[in-house]
């Protein structure tokens, strides 16, 4: 058993068969490790792209595989692939990391790579409502929808559940959306940007019934159809559907690790910038207290991996591009090929090594009608600014800007305020989503000349300083 300390290990075993697992594997091949490598699925299906299953919920009758869409066909590159034989429990020590499955067998390997994903939220009670996470989630949803003047009650206005929303109502559903929240996306965009997101649901014929918390979710007669329900709000009304769908979140799919290594109060595992588990949460949780040459088997990416990022800092998992582009960075981390993948680009600089990539986090929306792109991490305490005209039918961008309590705010020689960046929220704007990408996915601020950057005539790379 080789050293967790400068050689390459002789066996892997990835934990999930979604996009950063399968990035993973393939990586791992990529830069030439020989060794013997387990993948562990869930689900009994070959690993495919959940984001279609919501957006594209009508136009494709089956998922979109990552054998297909990425060329990444696990079949050819992994020695034992058990798809549908979920880790249930981890043990990892200064020899050896043991993972134990559903069907009982215990996988051993030199390391770990966690990348098990989310799981849908469903609170406790709400058995009658259908959750969107899976394919076959998808089909059953699809089926439903399909029926002309079929009753949709989705609870929860935030990115699944406003897709959802459009897209049942574009094929004549008649869709109810409940929202604890004074606004959609409340939690994710803020409450500015969430309220010039309202109207989009009274003009996709959807119902909007924001402020109102959920108070229960009754099962349908015994005789009716499959997933009909109704659901009691806490202010008395009851709204009765033929199918609920629970769209209020999702959290890592972590519960098998628990007593095992210490999980965020979300749920995740704090990775350094290589995706190194690094043992701390709290100091009085037993499951911390790891030697330091187990510490160097355990890895983690995607969903579950909370992430250290040069802009942002710590960024939960959740979106689509770390479980894209992560894995890279990880997997040479993992084979000694960029031992000093965590540490800042200045540090780098110094040793004479290239910088790593960044990746600001992204996530794409099209829902009621619209295109949504988001690039960096909105915080409460930012300052929105918006960019063009959200009542006009051209596109418009929200900038969230760090409020910094500076007594001497930078400023241009022409007197404008010089702003930082935190997060950009594209809206029906195709065009900008390019040069977006490319000015948030550095690894410094954004700085901009916030009076050019509120202008629509100018390019947000002009303002930039």
């Amino acid at each position: 058993m080789p050293s967790p300390s400068g050689q390459v290990p002789s066996s892997v075993v990835v934990v999930g068969a979604g996009l950063a697992g399968a990035q993973t594997a393939a990586a791992l091949r990529k830069h030439g490790f020989e060794g013997h490598l387990t993948v562990l699925g869930a689900e009994g299906l070959p690993p495919y792209d959940r984001p279609p299953l919501s957006k594209e919920l009508l136009k494709r009758t089956e998922p979109v595989w990552l054998a297909d869409d990425l060329g990444t066909d696990l079949t050819a590159l992994v020695d034992d692939l058990r798809l549908a034989d979920p880790a249930t429990r981890l043990e990892a020590d200064q020899e050896r990391v043991v993972v134990r499955t559903a069907s009982g067998e215990d996988v051993v390997a030199d390391a770990v790579v966690l990348a098990c994903g989310s799981a849908p939220l469903r609170p406790a009670g709400w058995d009658a409502a259908m959750t969107l996470h899976t394919a076959p989630d998808a089909e059953r949803l699809r089926a439903a929808v399909a029926v002309p003047g079929m009753r949709l009650v989705v609870v929860g206005a935030g990115w699944i559940g406003a897709e959802v929303a459009g897209v049942a109502a574009g094929a004549g559903a008649r869709v109810t959306v409940v929202e604890a929240g004074p606004v959609p996306l409340e939690r994710q965009l803020g409450r500015t940007v969430g309220g010039l997101l309202t109207p989009w649901y009274d003009a996709a014929g959807v119902t909007l019934v924001s402020g109102v918390a959920v108070e229960k979710v009754l099962p349908g007669p015994s005789d009716g159809a499959p997933g009909a329900g109704s659901v009691v709000l806490a202010d008395g009304r009851v709204l009765e559907a033929d199918l609920v769908l629970a769209a209020v979140g999702a959290r890592p799919a972590s519960r098998w690790l628990a007593g095992s290594l210490p999980l965020e109060t979300n749920g995740g595992l704090r990775v350094n910038r290589a995706g190194r588990f690094m043992g701390v949460h709290s100091p009085t949780d037993p499951a911390g207290r790891l030697h330091l040459d187990a510490l160097r088997r355990v890895w983690a990416v995607g969903d579950i991996a909370t992430r250290e990022h040069p802009v942002f800092g710590p960024v939960p998992g959740g979106h689509w591009s770390a479980a894209l582009h992560d894995p890279e960075v990880t997997v040479r981390a993992l084979l000694g090929l960029d031992e000093r993948a965590a540490e800042p680009d200045h540090v780098r600089e110094r040793l004479g090594l290239a910088p790593i990539p960044a990746h600001a986090p992204y996530v794409f929306s099209q829902q009621l009608g619209h295109d949504l792109a988001l690039f960096g991490v909105p915080s409460p305490f930012d300052d929105v600014v918006v960019r063009g005209t959200p009542t006009a039918s051209g596109g418009w961008a929200a900038l969230y800007l760090e409020n910094a309590l500076d007594r001497h705010p930078r400023r241009t020689a022409d007197g404008h305020r010089v702003a930082t960046v935190r997060a950009v929220l594209l809206v029906d704007s195709p065009r900008e989503v390019g040069q977006v990408r490319k000015l948030m996915n550095r690894s410094v601020p954004l700085t901009v000349d916030l009076d050019r950057a509120l202008d629509p005539a100018t390019k947000l790379k002009d303002a930039v300083v």
